[in-house]
């Protein structure tokens, strides 16, 4: 076994830039105006995404804009705002071995012996009662996509085999291609980074290499976020738009995902861009009347969401959202014993008005899962040559076992439901810290076989 020391924290920032030529359209009556691509053509762009509340177009001048604006239809034309994946360290382990797939009995994985995170929300009891999930539950994952896509039209990391639906993938963000090896050839949603299928490992996994929450849901890429390069031109984590991050939202609901996961925390000025307040409301707005339950992590920046003045925590403070702020073990162990398990990680975002349950997200002692096998970033590019897991903490980590139990929910509950799954979500949490609403834990610690009826 080869091992990189370190470990991936990782929290998602809005930089006040917008991408270049990018611009988020919206129209007058909820319907895209006719002749919509012609017009934006004549201005000089691309259509990117378009939907009946907003459309994404690529290189627009600031007069090609003026000018697309001036249509009749079109309620506003407004620069994209930039998001930046920013990864700190990493680790990654090497895994070989002919043990068989274990999906039946997940804990039978064998890196379960880390994974201090799933015993503690109970998932590994629901294993036992036999509740793996159902292929029938979709969930979208919003990130950076999900692992290498092969010949077969499978994912090649044998924990995500069969799970993925490559052929309702989306891209929505390019990768940068000064990060990408010459000769490097990939599918559109394959995960160069990492953090889409760490995510996504997390809410479901065949258990070959780590367990997750589930072992049998169908998980698609909805690609948001790709490989970047900081201001020296070093390639460095991820980055994604707003109007990317809001295309996708649309594109899951519209694919009828029973749950999105948005590993996404981050903010932005109120001032001045109230107009993006708005939009993000209508979007998650319409998703829920589709019957998408929206997971997002609370933010890595150790906020308190109550007090946050003129900052709007992007996607906690929009309508209908399930907040998740992370806990972990207080000591380092990488195999044990870890002590105050529950404990509110030293990272998380916080506040009442915004967290709804806290999850496992690392606190020192990582959050293990797949790591792809198309990544090419730094310190990850060995992932490409064996089946790896990867550990890392943030509330990016803490989402997907929230996503992981509402997948569950959704198979008790029924579809197109989520505010009778979030509802299921909080009650069965166990209340932690202040009684009530707390500001770490939100309503309480997901508790998986209270969830579902288990205990």
């Amino acid at each position: 076994m080869k091992k990189l020391s370190a470990v991936l924290v990782i929290s998602l920032l809005v930089s006040a830039a917008a991408f270049a030529g990018q611009y988020v359209v919206t129209f007058r009556g909820n319907s895209v105006p006719a002749g919509f691509a012609d017009q934006v053509a004549a201005a000089g762009g691309t259509v990117v995404f378009q939907h009946p509340i907003l459309a994404l177009v690529h290189g627009l001048s600031a007069d090609g804009a003026a000018q697309l604006g001036a249509n009749s239809g079109i309620a506003s034309v407004q620069a994209d705002a930039t998001f930046s994946l920013d990864g700190e360290s990493m680790s990654a382990a090497e895994q070989n071995f002919d043990a068989p797939a274990s999906a039946a009995n997940p804990a039978g994985a064998f890196f379960y012996p880390r994974q201090w995170n799933m015993r503690t929300i109970g998932a590994d009891q629901a294993w036992a009662a036999g509740r793996l999930g159902s292929r029938s539950v979709t969930v979208a994952v919003l990130d950076t996509g999900i692992d290498r896509q092969n010949a077969a039209g499978s994912a090649s990391h044998p924990d995500l085999a069969g799970l993925v639906d490559y052929s309702r993938g989306v891209q929505f963000q390019l990768d940068n291609p000064a990060c990408i090896p010459a000769g490097f050839t990939f599918h559109p949603t394959d995960d160069l980074l990492f953090h889409g299928t760490h995510v996504s490992a997390t809410i479901a996994s065949n258990a070959v290499a780590a367990a997750g929450v589930t072992s049998n849901v169908t998980l698609v890429p909805v690609k948001v976020l790709g490989l970047t390069t900081d201001a020296s031109g070093q390639c460095t984590g991820g980055s994604g738009s707003l109007g990317a991050v809001l295309s996708g939202v649309l594109y899951a609901a519209d694919i009828d995902a029973d749950v999105a996961n948005m590993s996404l925390g981050g903010g932005f000025s109120k001032a001045g861009n109230g107009a993006y307040v708005g939009l993000i409301n209508r979007v998650f707005n319409y998703a829920h009347s589709k019957g998408t339950l929206i997971v997002v992590a609370a933010g890595n920046s150790g906020l308190d969401m109550d007090h946050d003045g003129n900052l709007n925590v992007t996607y906690c403070a929009s309508p209908n959202t399930v907040c998740v702020s992370a806990t972990g073990p207080t000591n380092y162990s990488t195999n044990g014993p870890w002590q105050n398990v529950n404990a509110p990680a030293f990272y998380t975002n916080y506040g009442r008005s915004a967290v709804s349950v806290a999850a496992p997200g690392g606190n020192g002692s990582y959050v293990w899962a797949a790591c792809s096998r198309s990544a090419v970033s730094a310190g990850l590019s060995i992932c490409q040559t064996g089946t790896f897991v990867v550990g890392a903490e943030g509330t990016s980590m803490a989402a997907p076992h929230v996503t992981g139990l509402a997948a569950l929910l959704v198979e008790s509950i029924g579809k197109d439901k989520p505010s009778q799954v979030k509802a299921a979500l909080q009650q069965s949490a166990d209340d932690l810290g202040q009684p009530g609403t707390d500001p770490f834990y939100g309503k309480g610690f997901i508790n998986v076989p209270r969830a579902l009826g288990l205990q």
